[in-house]
Order: structure tokens, then sequence, then C-alpha cells
């Protein structure tokens, strides 16, 4: 009589730790932790690391009219906005050779070495204060040398991301990930309001500090993908939907490739969708940035309700568009998801961006609580967009079939989608300086 087989014993699950002592300095100090946990400290780390980038750029808008009023040469508006274009327009160019850097190098150093200069960049703007600088030149340079350190913060991130998470909750997840570029704009608005009443020098260096402090945290405790730590196409864990949520670990990681085998700028602007969703993105981060860099000061010299409002009312009120912005994030996300239409779902919001912009000119100056609920309005339409496409859609496009698994993309497509839309967001404050200029603004 044959014996029947005895039952297969599972195998227990391996623990979680780091393969052969690998992983940031920091992390290696503590516990083991599983995939999951993994995951949330990348997105809480990355999601710091941007919310600090948006905040150290938000102090120019807020000091805006004190530099009008009793800092030479900035009386000028088209001045103020010759600092904003300097800004940017290092900025975009920059964002194209950091992309394909970021496909190239050690991500988690690439981006602690960029927020800490970032933050010293920031620092030297506000340096003009202490020392009385009145040269243009100067505060020109500054902004200069600060857009090209800036733009290592948003491929890095995006690249990061996508190499975690992947799958049919992409556009979810990205989309309330993305809420650190309004967290950060009103955490930044808040901080330099704060500090514009010990002098208008300390809303750079606080910010600029903030900054650097964070990319020390980076650069302990980030792992930039999944092998970093010991997980790959050889998980550590087993891969389970309970554990992983139905994505594919191999998938989030590259799928073992390395991440120094990058793809050139040309093969990624080949891939179908990308200049196209570049083209979308210049005219949605036109107008989004005209608002980031001018809001306050437009705010602050307009009456609404027939009464003014001081520079620093005008900064904390500012932040209700960005509120508005994270609404418009998440729900871009969301229903992108569902109808499976990225593009669909980004023409939509920009079609209905219009309107609400008209709305928010024509009538935003008869009350204050109408122009509260048409700034979130218009923070909603105009920001959904602008997540949609800067993380789900350059996630997506950074993985796109077309490339075969034999590279990954990530960083580079990220960069040339945002860089392409930064010359948008160089335009657009450039246009409103000399607009306002033309405008005859008094200054009060």
């Amino acid at each position: 009589m044959t014996k029947p087989p005895a039952p297969a014993v599972p195998s227990p699950e391996p623990p979680p730790r780091l393969a052969g002592g690998r992983g940031p300095r920091g992390l290696r100090s503590l516990p083991a932790l599983s995939y999951n946990t993994h995951r949330a400290l990348v997105l809480g780390l990355t999601f710091l690391a941007y919310a600090l980038y948006h905040a150290s750029r938000k102090p120019p808008s807020i000091v805006k009219r004190e530099l009008a009023r009793s800092w030479p040469p900035f009386a000028d508006p088209a001045l103020l906005g010759a600092t904003d274009v300097a800004f940017l327009t290092s900025y975009s160019p920059g964002m194209f050779v950091a992309g394909h850097l970021g496909d190239c190098l050690d991500l988690r150093r690439f981006l602690a070495f960029g927020m800490v200069t970032s933050g010293a960049a920031v620092a030297l703007f506000g340096a003009g204060y202490f020392l009385g600088l009145h040269s243009l030149a100067f505060y020109v340079v500054a902004q200069v040398i600060a857009g090209l350190l800036q733009s290592t913060g948003w491929p890095s991130v995006v690249a990061i991301v996508g190499n975690w998470f992947c799958g049919r909750r992409r556009g979810l997840i990205m989309g309330v990930w993305n809420a650190h570029t309004s967290v950060g704009n009103i955490t930044g608005s808040l901080v330099a309001a704060a500090m514009l009443g010990y002098g208008w020098g300390w809303s750079f260096v606080v910010p600029g500090g903030l900054i650097a402090l964070g990319g020390v945290l980076v650069l302990f405790f980030l792992a930039p993908y999944p092998q970093y730590v010991g997980f790959g196409p050889s998980p550590i864990e087993p891969v389970t939907d309970e554990s992983t949520d139905g994505e594919d670990i191999s998938a989030a990681g590259g799928a073992g490739k390395d991440r120094r085998d990058a793809v050139g700028i040309f093969k990624a602007l080949a891939i179908p969708g990308v200049v196209i969703f570049a083209l979308c993105l210049f005219f949605a981060k036109l107008v989004a940035y005209t608002f980031l860099y001018w809001l306050p000061f437009y705010l602050s010299q307009t009456a609404i309700g027939g009464q003014h409002m001081s520079a620093a009312s005008a900064g904390y009120l500012s932040v209700l568009f960005d509120v508005g912005g994270i609404v418009g994030g998440v729900l871009a996300g969301f229903i992108s998801d569902q109808l499976n239409a990225r593009g669909t779902t980004a023409a939509i919001f920009m079609y209905l961006a219009i309107p609400s912009l008209f709305l928010f000119h024509a009538y935003g100056s008869t009350s204050k609580a109408t122009n509260i609920g048409l700034m979130m309005i218009s923070g909603l339409f105009v920001n959904g967009p602008y997540a949609l496409i800067t993380t789900a859609v350059s996630a997506d496009l950074g993985t796109h079939k077309s490339l075969k698994g034999d590279s990954r993309a990530l960083a580079t497509v990220t960069a040339i989608i945002d860089g392409t839309g930064s010359l948008g967001a160089a335009l657009g404050p450039f246009i409103t300086g000399f607009i306002s200029r033309k405008g005859g603004i008094q200054y009060s």
C-alpha cells in the first residue's frame, strides 16, 4: 500500500531585513522594516523633501511689496519680475540636465546634495538684506544659482516614488502625495510672512535652513529603490496582494535593472505622449507659477470689499489657492484612475480653469468671502492637471512599454515634461511684471 505523501509544511516567512547590510546609514540603525513600511517611509521623506523645495521658493512672492517699498532697485515691478525669470530660466534647462543625472547617479545622494546646496542659495538672496546690498546683479545671480540647484528636486522625487509604486492606484497615490507642492507653498508663505516682521532677509534664511536640514534626513534615511534595501526581482518578502496592494515589486523596483542604465533625452522624447504632455504642462505651469509669485502682491494691491490688506495678511490669505490645489491634485488623480484616462482628465480640468480664472478676476474683489471661494476653485482647476501630469503621467511614461524593459527613464522623462513646463513658468511671471508696470501700480 502506497504511503500518502506528507502534507507540505509551509516555509516560515523570511523576516524583513537589509540585505548584506546595505542601505543608508540611518536605516541600518533602525529595526528591520517590511516592504510596505519602507514604502511609507519613502512617501513621507519625498513628501517632506519636495514640500521644503516649494517652501523655499515662496519668499520672493511674500517680500515683493516690502522690496518695492523700501529696497532699491525694486521699485520697478518689472525688476521684481526679472528675479523670478532669472530663477525659472535657469531652473528649466537645469531640469533637463538634472533628470539625466538622476538616472545615472545615486538618487539619494543626488537629492540630498540638491537640498543642502539649494538651502545655501536661498539664504544667499536673504544675505543681501544683512549686507545692505542694492545691486540688481547680485539678486539675479543668486536666483540663477538657486534655479539650477532646485532643478535637482523634482526628477529625483518622482523617480524614487515611481520606483516603489506602480499599478492601478498610482494616480490616486501620487495625487495625494503631490499635495507636498501646496503644503510647501502654504508652509513657505506662513514662515516667510512670519519672518517678515524681523526683516525680509529672515524670510529667506529660515526656509533655506529648513531645506538644508531636510537634505540631511534624506541622506541618512531614504532608500531610492527597493533593491537598495534588499527587495527586487527576488524579494525577501513573498509578494502578496496584502503586502503590495496587488503591485509587482520587481516592476516597482525596475525589474532588477541597475539605475545607472539610463535613457538618453532623444529616446525619452520618442516615447509616445511625452511631447504632448510636456506642451500641456507648459500652459498649466504658466498660470500656476504666475499665482505662486504674484498672488500675494496682487491681493495686497487690490481693494477687497473696499479695503486693502497688509503684505503679511495677503501672504496668509494666498495660501487658500494652494488649499484648493491640494483638493484638485487628489481629485484629478482619483478620476484618472477610475476612467483610466489621464489625458482626458487633464484636459477637462484645464478647460474648467478658464471660466474659474475669469470669475476670480471679475468678482474676486467684491468681498473677502467671494475672493476666498473663487481663489480656491481656481486653485483646484489650475493645480489639478499640473499635479496629474507631473506625477502619475510622468511615472507612467517613464516606464512605458515602448522601452521594452531594457532601461529606465523615470527621471529623464520627468525632467523633459517638467522642464518644458518650467519654460511656461518663467514666461508667466515675466509677462505679469510688465503688465503690472503698464497698469501703473502704486505701492502703499
